[in-house]
């Protein structure tokens, strides 16, 4: 599929323009969905053929345009069949030996495959206190590797992506940023001089919990090929429904971020007033300590919320088991609003406070979403 320049267009116009079929007479306005694993093939070199259903499919191209369209990446995105998939390809680019940077506060999934890989290849890991700046900076002098995730999950910590990044460059350190919490929408880290870009698109891009989905993004034409190596050679590869969900999810993401976003500046306002709670961390809150940053930096506050209970860990659970509209449930960035407490699952950091609640906030009417809230902190007590 050629692409056209979709450069001067917002990225709201980019979700619903970009991977498309060509304007033609008869043209379906969506791409097919490909179902099949083998293809017709002379064997001519050149010929562009795609062989085989592991090397490529039809219906990845439109989802690998549009994610590269939305990140400002002249290589296509390479799609896996899950966010680890695709965090597991970002770590790949280790060698036996090398030392990485990592937050103490990430995606529990990329601080366990860390963890693995420090006994299995030998990894030094340097765990940072990403919103520390200094200790950062310090913690890149000899590095390999910097995997970095702002805001992190699920503290919602902001780092100063371009200081590190400019400083990660200048000492020959690999970047690696988690982009799956802002979008592309909030913020473009290749922009910003990341060397790749990682997505666990089941969450915003897919929209509607119904697909496990990741993608990769990198302008460099040597990772790109080892990272599309790594994909093939290890069948990390995307379903062609999933794929084609995924595109139909990013169709209106502007749309519910944007909506999910003014749902949640508005109930971390009203939560940070209320007696049940002691600390709520959102970027968007002018007492969070990240906030002077994120205003800087991100073009919105995003839609997580973390909200510690003040009563402690059986109250949180206590609210939790009270809800009736949010589900309590993992994952995040669906249409529908979810609510866990992270320290449920033993693999979670154990500086996570055992009362934090992060809350994914949907596109749910937001009137409702605080009264069930609030009834079911009463009935915490």
């Amino acid at each position: 599929m050629t692409r056209p320049d979709f450069a001067p267009l917002a990225p709201d116009t980019v979700v619903v323009s970009a991977g498309r079929p060509p304007h033609a007479v008869d043209q379906p306005v969506n791409p097919p969905i490909v179902l099949s694993s083998t293809f017709y093939s002379l064997g001519v070199p050149g010929a562009g053929e795609k062989v085989y259903g592991r090397f490529t499919n039809p219906t990845w191209d439109p989802l690998e345009e549009m994610i590269a369209t939305l990140e400002d990446c002249d290589l296509p995105a390479l799609a896996y069949a899950s966010g680890m998939a695709a965090v597991a390809a970002g770590l790949s680019l280790l060698a036996p030996g090398n030392t990485i940077v990592i937050p103490s506060h990430a995606y529990n999934g990329s601080l366990a495959l860390v963890a693995e890989l420090e006994v299995t290849l030998g990894l030094s890991v340097r765990r940072v206190d990403l919103a520390d700046t200094n200790a950062v900076l310090a913690a890149l002098v000899g590095a390999d590797m910097a995997w970095l995730e702002s805001p992190t999950n699920p503290m919602l910590e902001v780092a100063d992506l371009p200081v590190l990044l400019k400083a990660a460059k200048e000492a020959g350190v690999l970047t690696v940023v988690d982009n799956t919490f802002s979008t592309p929408l909030r913020q473009r880290p290749l922009q910003q001089g990341a060397d790749v870009v990682v997505h666990s698109a089941t969450k915003y891009m897919g929209g509607h919990s119904d697909v496990v989905l990741g993608a990769v993004v990198t302008r460099n034409p040597e990772l790109h090929a080892r990272l599309h190596s790594m994909r093939t050679l290890h069948g990390a590869i995307p379903g062609p429904f999933e794929a084609w969900l995924t595109l139909r999810g990013i169709r209106t993401m502007a749309l519910r971020l944007d909506k999910a976003e003014a749902n949640a500046g508005e109930l971390a306002r009203r939560l940070a007033e209320h007696p049940a709670i002691s600390l709520v961390r959102y970027p968007g809150l002018p007492q969070d300590p990240g906030y002077a940053r994120a205003a800087e930096q991100l073009d919105g506050f995003g839609a997580i919320i973390g909200i510690e209970i003040a009563a402690g860990p059986e109250a949180a659970d206590r609210m939790l088991a009270a809800l009736q509209l949010w589900t309590p449930a993992t994952s995040l960035g669906g249409v529908e609003s979810l609510a866990e407490r992270r320290r449920r699952h033993p693999g979670e950091p154990g500086t996570v406070p055992e009362n934090l609640v992060r809350l994914s906030v949907g596109i749910e009417n937001v009137e409702d979403l605080y009264a069930d809230l609030e009834a079911a902190l009463s009935d915490s007590r």
